[in-house]
């Protein structure tokens, strides 16, 4: 059985998530061409083996062309993911990560879900983080997701609704109920982005522990705070036998 296992140490982002599965060896190509499918304009990504604290990982962060001022509905974001050249069983992945964001952010702002619309769901960034989390994992073809317990980081977080306590909100939303166990130790500020809670939700299962596995490759995804601890998404991917 392959196993993929998300050491969540220092939380867990959009980037830090395709940062490590490049890392792990899935293709950059594959990663570029299939989020052309999406027909979403106005990006590129910025993908660079680099060194934190003496380690070395992979950076990927999505770099907008030009400045969005228009911040996309959940409504708007499930047909153009429903019309593209996706894989299915990727577009079903991704819209079941949206969904997870937009029923958190609409239950903590009041809203449906359909009428969620700013930036945390809506930005480009987002969606292809989202969407490319979803390219990975199915390229990556594992029989189950693993995760740790979950670093939240702590203090507070400034966002487009003004200061919050970390978690933010919608990411303990997120969280709440998935059987995670959540801690905060050595990161002053957000460490879990709803975007990374969500991906992490719809993807894996806690381990309650490091999982019994032969590990065959191991992948850090760096995120761009500076924390006290490394500030990196682990993956380890190996063979398991009976879980």
């Amino acid at each position: 059985m392959k196993i993929v296992y998300f050491d969540c140490f220092a939380g867990i982002s959009g980037d830090m998530t395709l940062g490590a599965f490049l890392d792990c060896g899935v293709s950059a190509e594959t990663l570029r061409q299939e989020l052309e499918k999406l027909g979403l304009p106005g990006f590129h990504l910025e993908i660079e083996k680099t060194k934190k604290r003496g380690i070395t990982g992979t950076s990927c962060r999505v770099a907008a062309d030009r400045e969005e001022h228009s911040h996309r509905h959940f409504a708007e974001i499930r047909e153009m993911i429903g019309n593209s050249g996706l894989d299915a069983l990727v577009k079903e992945t991704a819209l079941a990560i949206f969904g997870r964001v937009a029923q958190a952010e609409g239950k903590v702002h009041g809203l449906p879900p359909e009428k969620v619309h700013f930036h945390e769901v809506g930005a480009v960034d987002s969606i292809v983080d989202i969407v490319g989390a979803a390219i990975c994992a199915h390229a990556v073809a594992a029989d189950k997701f693993l995760a740790s317990a979950v670093n939240t980081g702590q203090g507070i977080v400034e966002c487009a609704h003004g200061v919050l306590p970390v978690p933010a909100p919608a990411t303990a939303e997120i969280l709440a109920g998935t059987g995670f166990e959540l801690y905060a130790r050595c990161a002053e500020g957000e460490a879990v982005t709803p975007t990374g809670a969500a991906i992490l939700a719809e993807l894996a299962s806690p381990a309650g522990g490091f999982p019994a596995m032969r590990v065959d490759k191991v992948g850090y995804g760096f995120g761009e705070r500076e924390f006290e601890v490394l500030n990196a998404l682990r993956i380890f991917i190996g063979e398991a036998d009976g879980l």
